[in-house]
């Protein structure tokens, strides 16, 4: 079973990149952390249920199709702040302690504007997934053995995207009441990751504070309890009550 997959937020530059983590010295306060912002999604169901491969689907057609729609919907929310992302507002292209360097095919490194990375991301992972030899959709056509790897490549770019939203554009995201959609794809995002094992743990840990609290399973809806008689006697269980989760 083939999905139909599009790729359509076209971008200008093309290029390969390589993360690299330097830590700047000072941390800010992290606001989407705070109850009030991190209460607020989109769905209300567990989104385990959502990113589990069904029986009659093929793990790699599953990946395809997943991670090109994470990929239209990161740059879709990232282009809602796009205005505030600037060269002059991000100098660097940061998350949390982390600022990310650019490599391109010669391996030359270089420190980029946060605009100018999330470019370089976007147009990389548009052409990924756009070649027929990568990202195949025609019936009969095999997936590379590389594939496995594209996938993981992509998915790390992506996150940095997302880490970068919450940590330079959170209040503007707010300000445009755009958190829950962003706490739903992010939390969506991660559990899917961590599914198959996607990004290295080491590279999503900057966001593991955020993650624990999005990511937690939804607790289930306790039962309406049962009408008593004012003369019936309480059940041995009614004052030790432990819901399982």
């Amino acid at each position: 079973m083939r999905f139909k997959r599009n790729g359509s937020y076209t971008l200008n530059r093309k290029s390969k990149t390589k993360p690299n983590g330097k830590k700047p010295p000072a941390e800010e306060k992290k606001q989407y952390l705070e109850a009030e912002f991190t209460k607020v999604r989109v769905v209300d169901f567990d989104l385990k249920e959502l990113v589990l491969l069904p029986r009659e689907i093929d793990l790699n057609e599953w990946l395809a199709s997943n991670t090109t729609t994470f990929f239209n919907l990161i740059n879709l929310q990232y282009s809602t702040i796009s205005e505030f992302c600037t060269g002059d507002t991000c100098q660097a292209m940061t998350a949390c302690n982390t600022i990310y360097y650019w490599y391109d095919e010669r391996g030359k490194k270089t420190k980029c504007t946060a605009p100018q990375y999330v470019d370089f991301v976007m147009s990389l992972v548009q052409k990924l997934v756009t070649e027929e030899e990568n990202f195949p959709t025609k019936y009969g056509k095999e997936f590379p053995t590389s594939f496995d790897s594209l996938v993981k490549k992509i998915c790390r770019y992506l996150f940095h995207v997302l880490a970068h939203l919450y940590w330079a554009h959170f209040k503007e995201t707010v300000a445009l009441d755009l958190q829950g959609h962003l706490n739903t794809l992010y939390a969506h995002f991660i559990v899917f990751v961590r599914e198959f094992n996607l990004v290295d743990p080491k590279e999503t840990c900057i966001m593991d504070d955020l993650s624990e609290i999005l990511c937690a399973p939804v607790p289930p809806t306790p039962a309406p309890a049962a009408p008593s008689s004012p003369n019936s006697a309480p059940s041995p269980s009614s004052h030790n009550h432990v819901t399982e989760r």
